[in-house]
C-alpha cells in the first residue's frame, strides 16, 4: 500500500490489481472554508492523469475525500470501476463516468473486483452536510483484510467491523469536526483488536491536523499488544503479520 495524505491511499494486490480509496491529488479545498485554511501540506505526490487503477472509490461525499477535480482528470477513466456511497456516485456521474462503471455502495455490502473484495462497513456521518458516511474493509484473494474507518464519529457500531476479523485498520485521529480523536481511535482499535493500526487524516490541512504520536501513546493504553504503524507519504509498506 501507498499512502497519498489524508484518508487518501492506494493497494496493490499480488495479481497487480490495483485499488485507490479517497484519493485526494489537487488542491481543490483551498478556499472552500471561508476563514479556514485549507490549503494543502502534502505534496501532490503523482497527478491524476498518472493514476492507472482498476477500483476508484471514495467513502463519502467530502471534498477531500471525493474530489471532483482528481476524478475529472483520471486518465482511464473509460476502465476503471469507480465505488462509493449514492452521494459520490452522483459525483462520478456529474463528472463524465459512464453509469456501467459505477458502482453504489453502502455499509454490510459486498463488492469483488477480479481478486479484491470491497466490503462497506458502518460509519457515522459527521454533519449534516453528508448523511452517507461508510467505512470499507478491503482484502485480496486470501490475503490479509485491511479496514479502513474512513471520516466517522464515535459510536459503539463501528466495533461492528470486528466481525470481518481485520489484520489491519487504518483510521482517522484528527478529533476535529466530529471526527474520532486519537483517544477514541484507540478505543476503537482495542475493541477490534487487529494485528496493525495505521493512523491517517491529520496531516493535510492546517486547520485539521493532529499529532500521530498521541494516537502511539493511546493506542499502548487503550490496545496493548496492537502494533503501530505509521507512514510515510508516497512510500510503499508491505504488511507482514509476523
Amino acid at each position: 500500500m501507498w499512502w497519498f495524505g489524508q484518508n487518501g491511499y492506494i493497494f496493490k494486490s499480488p495479481e497487480g490489481t490495483l485499488a485507490g480509496v479517497d484519493l485526494y491529488l489537487t488542491n481543490s479545498c483551498e478556499g472552500l472554508a471561508p476563514g479556514m485554511d485549507l490549503s494543502r501540506r502534502v505534496p501532490v505526490l503523482v497527478e491524476p492523469e498518472d493514476i492507472d487503477i482498476d477500483v476508484f472509490a471514495c467513502t463519502h461525499n467530502h471534498q477531500d475525500h471525493t474530489d471532483p477535480e482528481t476524478v475529472r482528470r483520471l486518465r482511464n477513466r473509460d476502465t476503471t470501476h469507480f465505488v462509493g456511497p449514492h452521494p459520490t456516485c452522483a459525483v462520478y456521474a456529474a463528472e463524465g463516468i459512464e453509469s456501467g462503471r459505477i458502482a453504489p455502495a453502502w455499509p454490510d455490502c459486498e463488492l469483488e473486483f477480479g481478486d479484491l473484495r470491497l466490503r462497506g462497513a458502518f460509519a457515522l456521518p459527521t454533519d449534516d452536510t453528508d448523511l452517507n458516511h461508510m467505512g470499507f474493509v478491503i482484502q485480496f484473494g486470501g490475503g490479509p483484510r485491511i479496514y479502513m474507518t474512513g471520516d466517522t464519529d464515535y459510536s459503539d457500531l463501528l466495533a461492528s467491523a470486528a466481525k470481518h476479523r481485520p489484520d489491519v485498520v487504518i483510521t482517522c485521529i484528527n478529533g476535529g469536526f466530529n471526527n474520532l480523536s486519537h483517544f477514541e481511535a484507540a478505543e476503537l482499535v482495542g475493541k477490534i483488536r487487529p494485528k496493525a493500526a495505521i493512523p491517517c487524516h491529520y496531516d493535510m490541512f492546517p486547520d485539521n491536523s493532529a499529532d500521530p504520536r498521541q494516537f502511539r501513546a493511546s493506542l499502548g493504553l487503550k490496545a496493548p499488544g496492537v502494533r503501530y504503524q505509521e507512514l510515510r507519504h508516497g512510500e510503499p509498506f508491505v504488511f507482514s503479520s509476523d
